[in-house]
């Protein structure tokens, strides 16, 4: 009876196995390997301009003066900087998107990307918000979001009526590439680095493979908040999905054709408010000071007690300075 019950359980298990074996999960199908994008789920608040669909939420009454807030990366989210919306208590009509490509924003082809185009998506996010022609429009970017800020204000000087900057990496591409070698201390033979390149052992992936890129992506974007880590970063915070085209097709374009958006800054002349924190040792108070300079008239503010992702980890320090800013121009 026993040898006759093992068989049967035998049978039963691989049964079960061939069954499973049927629903195994194929990781390019959508959500099955990173979360669905605004095109694959119906259900995520979206907004359609320019020719895309993006991941968009807001807060705060719509004829309010508008903060945009312009995330990091480029090709992450706006998740760590949420905490933003505290601006719409104070009478502010706060709007967060995940730009193209990135987040939860619908996915495009790699030869797609141009700076210009990024660009062109900010301004017809605002044009989408704005209510009136005397609607103030402020933006508030971190890192690359800074950057992108600059870029904007470079271009476009009398249509913005504040900024607030969180640690652009440069506004040129040489000032950027110098500031990225501090962040990497990776060195090619430490455990760390083999853990950062493991997955491409059983993750290759192709030039617009999005899924299997974004979660590569994601795995090597982990080692920015390990221990020690040079940017001064606490520990994980929160983020939905990165956008690995995005990011590579903008850095493509920034090794090859290069890119300085200094040239027209003499012409804002609106106070700038530039912060940096305290704990980043990539950055530091010279770097803060090189890039705040191109602006004729700034407020460069040390954020302390935290490292780059200061709005997650750092903003009940950071909160207080952004707010006063905003209300001194509205």
């Amino acid at each position: 009876m026993k040898k006759k019950l093992s068989f049967l359980s035998i049978i039963l298990i691989a049964a079960i196995a061939v069954t499973a074996c049927k629903k195994e999960l194929k990781v390019n199908e959508p959500g099955n390997l990173v979360p669905k994008t605004v095109t694959e789920d119906a259900s995520i608040p979206a907004i359609n301009v320019n020719n895309t669909r993006l991941h968009a939420e807001t807060f705060g009454i719509p004829a309010d003066p508008m903060v945009v807030i312009l995330h990091g990366g480029p090709g992450a989210d706006y998740r760590s900087m949420l905490n933003a919306k505290d601006l719409a208590k104070d009478g502010y009509f706060v709007i967060f998107y995940d730009q193209r490509g990135s987040g939860l924003s619908q996915r495009e082809d790699k030869s797609s990307y141009s700076l210009q185009l990024m660009l062109d998506d900010l301004t017809a996010v605002i044009s989408h918000y704005r209510r009136s022609k005397d609607q103030k429009i402020f933006l508030l970017g971190h890192s690359w979001g800074a950057m992108l800020a600059t870029s904007y204000i470079n271009s476009y000087p009398a249509s913005i009526n504040g900024i607030i900057l969180a640690e652009p990496g440069g506004f040129t591409w040489n000032q950027t590439s110098d500031y990225i070698k501090k962040t990497r201390d990776l060195s090619p033979f430490s455990e760390n680095s083999n853990d950062a390149l493991y997955p491409d052992q059983f993750f290759t992936g192709k030039e617009n493979d999005h899924e299997m890129l974004d979660y590569k992506m994601a795995v090597v974007a982990s080692f920015d908040s390990r221990e020690g880590n040079p940017l001064g970063i606490a520990g994980v915070y929160p983020f939905w999905r990165f956008g690995a085209v995005t990011q590579s097709a903008l850095s493509d374009i920034g090794r090859k054709d290069g890119f300085d958006w200094t040239t027209n800054l003499s012409q804002y002349k609106t106070k700038v408010l530039f912060c940096y924190s305290e704990l980043n040792k990539a950055y530091g108070a010279g770097h803060a000071q090189l890039l705040s300079s191109f602006y004729p008239n700034f407020q460069l503010e040390m954020i302390k007690g935290t490292g780059h992702e200061m709005f997650y980890f750092g903003w009940d320090n950071f909160y207080p300075i952004i707010k006063n800013y905003l209300n001194a121009l509205r």
